[in-house]
């Protein structure tokens, strides 16, 4: 005998799977910048900025887009939090 899940298990549940997805989204993105960009940087040699695109991903870009993604991540789960009502009071 099983028994029924709650509204707020379920909750919990939808939070944890949607927080998952996007850690595992977030992640692949970080992928493709760290190792996916410096294995084709011969490829990559147009310019871009005034500098060779491989040198400036190298030098800013990844960390300009490493940023990017915790920013996204933090106002991803700012309105999951609040989404789920599971948000905390500050």
């Amino acid at each position: 005998m099983s028994i029924p899940a709650s509204p707020d298990l379920a909750q919990r549940q939808r939070h944890w799977r949607l927080n998952r997805l996007l850690v595992l989204g977030l992640l692949v993105g970080w992928l493709v910048v760290t190792f996916l960009v410096s294995y084709h940087a011969r490829a990559l040699s147009f310019r871009f900025f005034g500098w060779p695109f491989s040198f400036w991903m190298a030098a800013q870009g990844a960390l300009l887009v490493y940023l990017l993604l915790v920013i996204l991540y933090a106002r991803s789960m700012n309105w999951l939090d609040q989404d789920c009502h599971l948000a905390e009071d500050d």
